[in-house]
């Protein structure tokens, strides 16, 4: 097993993801866990509803292998265009 040198610090928003999972966007179901970013391999539109919001926020034209720094708790499947989306948390 890897030695990890920041394990017993705390992690914060603005630390590195610890964990990377696929988002398959979904008009009804949220996120399994709330992420730090998500990173758009395929560009396009990108809805969200972001952690403390009460609607859906269209990010558009969001370029290939961009990183969106948004703490979202549901990506939204009518609207989005861009694939290949991970979450980082």
């Amino acid at each position: 097993m890897p030695i990890d040198n920041f394990s017993t610090t705390s992690d914060s928003p603005i630390a590195p993801a610890q964990d990377c999972f696929p988002i398959a966007p979904d008009d009804i179901a949220e996120l399994s866990k709330i992420t730090k970013a998500i990173y758009v391999g395929s560009g396009g539109d990108v809805v969200v509803r972001a952690l403390r919001a009460d609607t859906d926020v269209v990010f558009r034209n969001v370029p290939d292998g961009y990183i969106l720094d948004i703490r979202a708790s549901a990506v939204r499947a009518n609207g989005t265009t861009a694939t290949d989306l991970i979450g980082l948390a």
